[in-house]
């Protein structure tokens, strides 16, 4: 040994060949044997293939700045998010809707039914297409009007699908009920079997054909007192599940979605499509949008809700309208609206609170080599 009794270094000339060669040796083997350990650790993630289509669309409601809401999701890292959960995203960009000159109200009050009509059936032809070829369908929105096309374009090739929409309002005024004239406010009427006879034929809607019954949806708003009482009838009289913000107090997320689930897929098992107004959630998490309401959803609420879909592997397509990046009283305020979207989505695809970790097939054991058992061949 060296004066002072350091030990020599590894390869030193000072350390017999012999155990120079152990030594190296018991090293690869260690090595080895932790690189196999690692890649045990990694569990192979499932692999959704994801078509992403932004639906850059505002005429269904009176704000500027909706159709601005496609690029503030991306811009928040979208896509980033989706392929580290393992997604295959085809992002197939923005639609492009065409401007129709003289849209002329509708019975003195409903706003734009050409240019909705129309940016509804290109988006159902978009949605029918990438469904047809075997994606995941996330629209990114544009205004809520849309889920006429999203919905109406996924029936073509799921026509047993359910629907839990979830907004800060019903959205089932018909254009005979709605007190605003925005088709945003309408959607859900337009695609309910039932409600057909009380529906007038408005121009650029021709093509629509209704594909839900009222057993195929249910509801979950924020209030009664920012839902019209037309709405609130129908809700009723018609038999549709609903769940306002104090049913969510009373009965705690939990239950409404246990329920939910009960009520959609007591039968049989079916493809879910979630549309999902951000408004749902309380103006203080998502403030960049058009028609908030106080007292929405809570953020463990909202990701409990998405959490639960992503579990039943059921989900098929999803909405994600009404962000208006105009609307933040700070681009603090835009952000945080954009980067919510990007937590709906993505945990409807994977995300979970509980965080990503590694997998261990089986604990390592005080038997496996490492570098001390090497060393000690050497002290030895």
């Amino acid at each position: 040994m060296p004066r002072g009794g350091a030990r020599p270094a590894w390869g030193s000339p000072a350390l017999p060949s012999g155990i120079r060669v152990l030594a190296g040796a018991v090293f690869s083997f260690a090595r080895l044997l932790r690189k196999q350990a690692d890649s045990a650790l990694q569990l192979p993630k499932p692999a959704h293939s994801v078509a992403l289509i932004g639906a850059p669309f505002a005429r269904g409601q009176r704000r500027r700045g909706v159709d601005r809401g496609p690029a503030a999701i991306r811009n928040a890292g979208l896509t980033k998010r989706l392929a580290g959960l393992g997604c295959q995203v085809y992002d197939f960009g923005d639609l492009s809707f065409t401007q129709v000159p003289n849209d002329e109200l509708y019975n003195n009050l409903v706003k734009y039914p050409r240019s909705v009509g129309l940016a509804s059936q290109v988006l159902a032809d978009s949605v029918s297409g990438a469904v047809a070829a075997g994606h995941r369908c996330v629209t990114i929105g544009g205004d809520h009007s849309l889920a006429v096309g999203s919905i109406s374009g996924h029936t073509r090739q799921c026509p047993h699908l359910c629907v839990i929409w979830v907004d800060a309002h019903a959205d089932i005024n018909t254009p005979l009920t709605t007190q605003s004239g925005n088709l945003h406010g309408q959607p859900v009427s337009f695609l309910l079997r039932e409600l057909q006879d009380k529906m007038p034929m408005l121009p650029g809607f021709s093509w629509l054909k209704p594909c839900l019954s009222t057993s195929d949806i249910v509801v979950k708003f924020d209030s009664c007192m920012f839902t019209s009482e037309t709405a609130i009838y129908i809700l009723k009289n018609y038999g549709i599940q609903y769940y306002s913000m104090r049913d969510i107090d009373r009965l705690g997320i939990q239950k409404v979605m246990e329920r939910t689930f009960e009520q959609l897929m007591s039968r049989r098992q079916r493809p879910i499509h979630l549309s999902f107004d951000i408004d749902a959630f309380d103006p203080s998490l998502a403030p960049a949008t058009g028609t908030p309401v106080l007292g929405g959803l809570t953020y463990r609420e909202g990701m409990y809700i998405t959490e639960e879909i992503y579990n039943t592997g059921l989900l098929s397509a999803v909405d994600l309208v009404e962000v208006n990046p105009l609307l933040g009283a700070s681009q603090e305020e835009v952000n945080a609206t954009a980067s919510l979207a990007v937590d709906v989505i993505a945990t409807c695809f994977g995300q979970t609170r509980e965080g990503t970790h590694a997998v261990l097939y089986e604990l390592p054991t005080p038997s496996s080599p490492d570098e001390s058992d090497g060393e000690e061949q050497v002290r030895l």
